[in-house]
């Protein structure tokens, strides 16, 4: 039986999933200025892909390892917290706000308790820390599917549901589209005042007369070569050698819990 909970967390959105879907609509949240906390037991099934293609940019492909390590270094560079446990349980905090309080237990078996106004579902296969919100679902086979809008909210006011849980097509790319599609969802659907991240050259808004809107930015040629500069260095940094881990496969099929290959 797991330990007594030890207190409650605050956060505006609480993403459960650290995978593909999950870390793109934290880094979208987190951008437009909402607290942003994502709680993951596992690793991402992607990370058993040998070779990751059909991934737009990548026209060589890229480890799906260092994919994923680049989306949660993108994800925390955009203060998205991230938080190590398997979420139990999702209700309603019973205050007088909308807001949820959610359950965890921690690889220690220790419970923790989250609050956040909103709550994101992007882990897979398991979504039964919905069951008492009475969130709709659909049975296929051996896989429950959350069943969400054209814009991946659910049929309960603010939980929203990402990536392959909702049935979509089993693709990184489609992943981190509708991961980032459900994040400015819950922009939308928040008080934060947002237009979209778009970092544009000095004097686009402003020589026009125009304010810049909330969530662009205009930076000025000094500026866009720094950025420049550092990207291409970081890129090279990233793509200097191998990736160090382990190739992974189905942990049925070694004996590790993560299904890494002795190489």
């Amino acid at each position: 039986m797991s330990a007594p909970a030890t207190g409650s967390e605050p956060a505006d959105v609480l993403i459960v999933g650290g995978g593909v879907a999950g870390l793109t609509a934290a880094t979208f949240t987190a951008r437009a200025g909402l607290d942003t906390l994502v709680v993951d037991a596992d690793e991402s099934i992607l990370a058993r892909n040998a070779h990751l293609e059909n991934v737009p940019g990548f026209p060589g492909g890229i480890n799906a390892r260092r994919f994923l390590d680049l989306l949660a270094e993108q994800a925390e560079e955009n203060d998205v917290r991230r938080e190590t446990g398997r979420v139990t349980g999702v209700e309603r905090s019973g205050s007088d706000t909308e807001a949820f309080d959610i359950s965890a237990v921690g690889n220690d078996d220790e419970t923790r308790t989250y609050r956040a106004d909103a709550v994101v579902a992007a882990s897979w296969s398991d979504a039964s820390y919905l069951d008492g919100l009475g969130v709709e679902t659909r049975d296929a086979g051996s896989k429950t599917y959350v069943v969400v809008d054209d814009l991946g909210r659910t049929d309960v006011d603010g939980v929203y549901a990402a990536g392959r849980l909702t049935e979509k097509y089993h693709q990184a790319v489609v992943a981190a589209g509708h991961g980032a599609e459900v994040g400015l969802t819950v922009v939308h659907d928040s008080e934060i005042p947002y237009y979209h991240d778009w970092v544009t050259p000095e004097g686009y808004f402003t020589d026009r007369g125009r304010e810049v809107p909330p969530g662009c930015e205009e930076i000025d040629a000094a500026e866009r070569e720094r950025r420049d500069a550092d990207a291409r260095e970081r890129i090279r940094e990233a793509f200097a050698g191998p990736h160090p881990e382990p190739q992974r496969t189905h942990p049925s099929l070694v004996d590790d819990e993560l299904g890494r290959l002795d190489e």
